[in-house]
């Protein structure tokens, strides 16, 4: 693979016309724009974690320039050829380029043009300075834009149903209307419990009970009886908790 802007400009350009032609989403080859992701997942903590290496693979987003790239890097805007040209012809040794990293997703913050190389060389990996930002909802590596209005009602779920972090990790559904009725059932379980005399003083609480004492036995009654289950243990419990109480 090589780095001239021309060829990379017309490989962005045909996987234009093909995910057209296949009728795919035109937004599963566009960049994820920072602010956007960052509002739906909704953001937490947030750290330094100095220069490293990341894969360039997951590099699939910016903070501010949507419209130059597609997500695999490729060249839209043929005004940045002359920027492209005068970096692929230096012999200096370029600096890291800046990454805003959310779960498996990086974003560009500064270089751009120097990820796009990469990209065209064939690196598997680039130099970066990477600023860590922690999610409510989980940040994973498929990811696109069409995504974004489920993930926006998962950070919702998790904000009335705060699931420890080693459960978010598997969590997906794709419509958000899911989220919201697992969210009222929850809530209904965790309400029932009380009439009980039950106490759940908080909602931490109620969803760590609500996963191990509502969630598990539907997942483990399902998998006993060899039933054909999603693959993700909250599509399971849709299915055959929620659906079949």
């Amino acid at each position: 693979m090589g780095d001239s802007f021309g060829s990379a400009w017309w490989r962005g350009y045909a996987a234009q016309l093909k995910a057209i032609a296949d009728a795919r989403r035109p937004d599963a080859l566009a960049l994820l724009p920072l602010d956007e992701t960052l509002a739906a997942l909704g953001k937490q903590a947030e750290t330094d974690e100095g220069v490293r290496d990341v894969p360039v693979t997951r590099v699939v987003g910016t903070v501010a320039r949507v419209g130059d790239f597609d997500r695999h890097f490729r060249p839209l805007n043929r005004a940045l050829r002359g920027r492209w040209e005068a970096l692929a012809n230096t012999a200096a040794d370029l600096p890291p380029v800046r990454l805003v990293r959310l779960g498996e997703l990086y974003f560009v913050e500064d270089g751009h043009h120097r990820v796009a190389l990469a990209r065209a060389r064939g690196a598997v990996t680039v130099r970066a300075q990477v600023h860590l930002i922690c999610t409510v909802a989980c940040a994973l590596s498929c990811l696109t834009l069409a995504d974004l209005p489920s993930k926006t009602a998962e950070r919702l779920f998790l904000e009335r149903v705060p699931l420890d972090d080693d459960v978010r990790v598997g969590l997906w559904l794709d419509e958000p209307a899911d989220w919201f009725r697992l969210a009222d059932s929850a809530e209904a379980w965790g309400f029932r419990q009380t009439l009980t005399g039950r106490p759940l003083r908080s909602r931490e609480e109620l969803a760590d009970a609500w996963w191990h004492e509502e969630v598990r036995p539907v997942l483990e009654r399902v998998r006993a009886r060899g039933l054909c289950a999603p693959p993700r243990d909250i599509e399971t419990y849709l299915s055959y908790g929620l659906d079949h109480a």
